[in-house]
């Protein structure tokens, strides 16, 4: 399957939370957390974010969406500056095991590079739930360092 990987703009949002719903929604639980989205809350940070929020999404040869990606630019000194979140990442279910989760995490793995940045983090917890999550990123070269902890606000 011929696959393409685009970033959106913030006029493609409501494709982007469209998809990221579809995560919530498999997740169930996790998704409890967010309650309702609050698209013109999360439009708002979006802008105020500017380029240091991306979302990229995977589309077949015809154009069709079949996955998405949103990453975030922090900074850590840990990191030596600035580095990226992956935030959330979703395949259709249809399409998994085609290499699409790959693709659009080698061009965040490109996007990453040209913006100077030393690393690229995801969350992937230990929990047997996110075996096959943390395999799959340990697939494309990340290493396992742990989950990360929340304090909700």
């Amino acid at each position: 399957m011929a696959i393409h990987i685009e970033r959106c703009t913030i006029d493609q949002a409501p494709i982007v939370f469209d998809w990221v719903t579809r995560l919530l929604v498999e997740l169930g639980d996790e998704a409890e957390d967010l309650g309702r989205l609050d698209e013109t809350k999360v439009l708002q940070a979006w802008r105020e974010m500017g380029d240091r929020f991306q979302a990229f999404v995977a589309k077949d040869e015809r154009g069709t969406i079949v996955g998405v990606l949103t990453l975030t630019e922090t900074f850590a000194i840990y990191a030596n500056g600035n580095y990226g979140v992956i935030d959330e990442m979703y395949v259709a279910p249809a399409s998994r095991s085609e290499g699409i989760g790959a693709r659009l995490v080698d061009a965040v793995k490109e996007y990453g590079r040209e913006r100077g940045w030393t690393r690229i983090d995801v969350t992937a917890p230990e929990d047997p739930r996110w075996t096959r999550s943390r395999q799959f990123y340990e697939k494309q070269g990340f290493a396992f360092t742990g989950p990360k902890l929340k304090y909700p606000l």
